[in-house]
């Protein structure tokens, strides 16, 4: 078993973490797995934004994704300010439930939000060795 270490000084966690599976999001994502060409479902992923200020992360919601390898709802509208975020996505975990290594224990996309009002889609497509994204609208 493998154990993640956290980078430490870069993350503040909020006192109470919900995961906002029934409101819309102007922030998605969707997990897909190349190598099987299914969805990444049961993947464990956090939202986090960053304080420039004090060089730290705010943790804003934790999730999973579902069968669909989607995992709605993760900030609502009046959450979601301009700014440096990140999404932490537990791809090591992932494949081990399938009995699978990986070259990547997880991945990271720290992305800019400039305009708060827009709708942003973030996919992963990954496989055990390799991983990519893109913005979509």
């Amino acid at each position: 078993a493998f154990r993640l270490q956290q980078p430490r000084r870069h993350i503040l966690s909020k006192s109470t973490i919900t995961t906002m599976s029934g409101s819309p999001s102007p922030l998605t994502t969707h997990v897909l797995n190349t190598a099987l060409g299914v969805p990444g479902s049961n993947v464990t992923l956090r939202l986090y934004q960053q304080d420039p200020s004090a060089d730290v992360w705010h943790l804003i919601t934790t999730g999973t994704t579902n069968d669909d390898g989607r995992c709605p709802g993760l900030v609502t509208q009046q959450q979601f300010k301009s700014g440096v975020y990140k999404l932490h996505f537990e791809t090591g975990q992932y494949w081990a439930r399938m009995g699978q290594t990986s070259f990547y224990p997880y991945v990271e996309i720290v992305f800019t939000i400039t305009d708060p009002d827009q709708k942003y889609h973030v996919p992963l497509l990954v496989s055990r060795f390799s991983y990519s994204t893109y913005r979509e609208s």
